[in-house]
């Protein structure tokens, strides 16, 4: 049972919740627009999904590879990473993604064909943009462009993707209302980052957070918290949001608490604890979305 728990372990199975959110917001977005199938939301969810567990595995492998990841990062420290740990191999890691990214693109080609082929174009940008992440030749992660891909992907491109699915056709609303989310799945990115600062600046790799420092860095995760949730009270009131969003709010608490303990000083668990923020942000936005929807 050992085998099974260290593979489910290094998927990150955590992590889904980003994804199934921001494929919730395009896919209620549709549903508010038009019809809903559930058929094909589900199909959505899995094979993004698989793409994402594809992403983990294979940035574990290059960052393992490249030397970034150690027994010594911070990340190792405070959750199971069974590569680093000696659990699997490292072949046996790029093998699994292999597969995962066949099974999602074999998802991708067949949404496309029945809903339409501009999800083609999607799916690829997608899959190039997770594997080239910390793969050779442009481990573009290492050059500072790791936060703006991860807005871009779980922001934009899911959402209206997600959409899509449900419409056969993208739009604007669902274009701005990704903005929030996306924003905050980078700041996932952006936290840990500021918290390995000292380690990847010693493994020679280029971080949005080395290129800032510590204090712009720190101010710069403020102010797209703040951002984040004034986007949704004016979307909330002026459109294309409904006034049911503003029960987001309820996540504020959390959010001044985190952004309290930031500034104080960065946790070992930074990355975490705003991945849980998302989390709140996230359901109580899909929530609202359904609520307008039945309402």
């Amino acid at each position: 049972m050992n085998i099974y728990r260290n593979w489910f372990l290094a998927s990150r199975p955590w992590s889904f919740t980003m994804t199934a959110i921001s494929v919730s917001v395009g896919s209620a977005l549709g549903a508010i627009d038009g019809g809903f199938s559930w058929a094909y939301y589900l199909i959505t969810l899995l094979g993004t999904v698989l793409l994402h567990a594809a992403t983990n595995l294979v940035n574990d492998y290059y960052d393992v590879k490249s030397g970034v990841d150690t027994q010594e990062v911070s990340t190792a420290q405070y959750r199971p990473h069974p590569l680093v740990e000696g659990k699997l191999k490292a072949e046996h890691v790029r093998t699994a993604a292999t597969i995962l990214y066949a099974l999602s693109t074999c998802i991708g080609i067949y949404l496309a064909a029945a809903r339409g082929w501009a999800l083609m174009w999607i799916g690829l940008i997608g899959a190039f943009a997770s594997i080239t992440y910390t793969a050779p030749p442009l481990k573009y992660k290492y050059s500072a462009l790791g936060e703006i891909s991860v807005f871009l992907m779980w922001g934009p491109l899911m959402v209206a993707g997600a959409y899509y699915v449900q419409r056969q056709a993208f739009s604007m609303d669902a274009f701005w209302i990704s903005l929030p989310f996306g924003a905050l799945v980078a700041l996932v990115l952006l936290a840990n980052n500021i918290r390995d600062i000292n380690h990847d600046r010693d493994k020679g790799i280029l971080t949005l957070a080395i290129v800032l420092g510590q204090r712009k860095g720190l101010w710069l995760y403020f102010f797209l918290l703040v951002l984040a949730y004034l986007a949704i009270v004016v979307m909330s009131i002026f459109g294309p949001l409904y006034l049911w969003s503003l029960i987001v709010l309820l996540s504020m608490p959390l959010a001044l608490r985190l952004l309290y303990q930031m500034m104080k000083q960065v946790p070992a668990d930074a990355d975490a604890r705003t991945a849980q923020l998302d989390t709140a942000f996230g359901v109580l936005l899909v929530l609202s979305l359904v609520l307008e929807g039945v309402f």
